[in-house]
């Protein structure tokens, strides 16, 4: 038993120590995690930008720009307000967006203005989307029909192609006048599984050269196959052989004065876009097709 001090019968005394501790206090705190998320979020931002700064074209940037800058509001076009002339407002009225403007979550952003726009690069009066579409494809078929009569009135007056008149074709398509070279049982324009063009034919694209000239439509040239496979298809094959006859066509029209800028596309597409259908074999389906397209500006509808 403790004895009390100074030895009166006085109980000790007891000292209750109370000690409260911070829970996550000092280091072990979060306000520094909130911070750190801040950090790491305006990181991924700016990462993200780079990025994007990185994997686009100038086109493409100004366009992500043009998304993000502030967009003038046309009232009437977005329905807001009333129906009246003042859109629902006083004449006094300095609302953009009708009664109670304040607690619209749209506010006006600037005064709308009509101008005539900043530089109209690729589109001038002269560009693919503001000129006029039906007057230029009125001229282009046209000239695509003189032409027609031009080269056939060419061919006439020459006795060694005048027997060719039956493998030429004229044809209109959405892309433009696509003239046919086309072989037949009896003739071909091209030496049998060769790119070497026939005298006679030579002449005839030289004829169609000289009529095309005067034209300033882009090209396209398709060369077509029958069916009829090769022996060893590494070593030619119809692929190989209509894309090859295309190209010599190409060369053909460039000796006869077209300018190489015309040519819009080469291309060989072997046997799978055949004349006959019914009959893949038939040398009838051996054609190249020169298409004069239609001009910049002009859909072929």
């Amino acid at each position: 038993m403790a004895r009390a001090p100074h030895g009166a019968n006085v109980p000790p005394k007891i000292i209750v120590k109370k000690i409260y501790i911070e829970g996550h206090g000092g280091h072990h705190g979060g306000a520094w995690k909130v911070a750190y998320a801040d950090f790491v979020t305006a990181m991924m931002a700016f990462f993200l930008l780079l990025w994007l700064l990185g994997a686009t074209t100038e086109k493409q940037r100004k366009g992500i720009a043009d998304y993000f800058a502030p967009t003038l509001i046309d009232n009437k076009a977005l329905g807001i307000g009333g129906m009246g002339p003042f859109g629902g407002e006083s004449i006094m009225s300095q609302n953009k967006l009708g009664p109670q403007a304040g607690q619209s979550s749209m506010q006006a952003i600037t005064t709308i203005t009509r101008s005539s726009g900043g530089e109209q690069k690729g589109f001038g009066p002269k560009g693919s989307i503001r000129s006029s579409p039906r007057q230029t494809m009125a001229e282009d078929r046209k000239n695509f029909a003189k032409l027609k009569r031009e080269v056939m009135k060419q061919m006439a007056s020459k006795a060694d192609i005048a027997k060719l008149a039956k493998h030429i074709r004229f044809t209109m398509t959405p892309d433009g006048m696509r003239i046919d070279l086309v072989d037949d049982a009896d003739y071909s324009m091209f030496a049998l599984g060769t790119t070497a063009l026939d005298p006679r034919a030579s002449e005839l694209i030289g004829t169609v050269a000289r009529a095309i000239a005067a034209t300033g439509n882009p090209i396209m040239i398709r060369g077509h196959t029958d069916s009829l496979p090769y022996g060893d298809p590494r070593a030619m094959n119809n692929w190989m052989l209509s894309s090859g006859r295309a190209e010599a066509t190409r060369r053909r029209l460039a000796l006869g004065g077209i300018p190489e800028s015309r040519f819009n596309r080469i291309e060989g597409v072997a046997d799978r876009e055949p004349m006959i259908a019914q009959a893949p074999g038939d040398p009838r389906n051996r054609r190249v097709a020169i298409t004069l397209l239609y001009r910049p500006g002009t859909f072929g509808a």
